[in-house]
């Protein structure tokens, strides 16, 4: 997974550099084949903003977050991130093995009148 990223109208500290890719390490545990990972960090006033763009093979997910701690928003992103992963390799999984799927899932059990 290439990670990049980059600070608008803020300077990007180790630290936070850091903490973004910890964070963004959760997503591979779901969906390893990550090609590309774009972040950019945003400052407006007192409005932090976060936003990833996560590249897999024949999709780009784009997810974003804004709050007033920069932490914060790294953390609602990550979240976000994580389920949009998770519903992509479901939908991804669904078309790939259409009926298989389907087939495993228990039928609810009908009441005997």
């Amino acid at each position: 997974m290439n990670l990049h990223i980059t600070g608008h109208h803020v300077q990007v500290s180790p630290a936070i550099r850091e903490y973004v890719g910890a964070k963004l390490e959760r997503v591979t545990r779901h969906f390893d084949h990550l090609i590309d990972v774009n972040v950019i960090l945003s400052v407006d006033k007192l409005r932090q903003k976060v936003e990833a763009t996560v590249h897999v093979r024949g999709r780009d997910i784009f997810c974003e977050s804004t709050d007033e701690d920069m932490y914060a928003a790294i953390d609602a992103l990550a979240d976000k991130l994580d389920r949009a992963i998770i519903r992509h390799k479901e939908k991804h999984l669904a078309h790939r093995h259409g009926d298989i799927i389907k087939k495993q899932q228990p039928e609810p059990e009908v009441p005997a009148e």
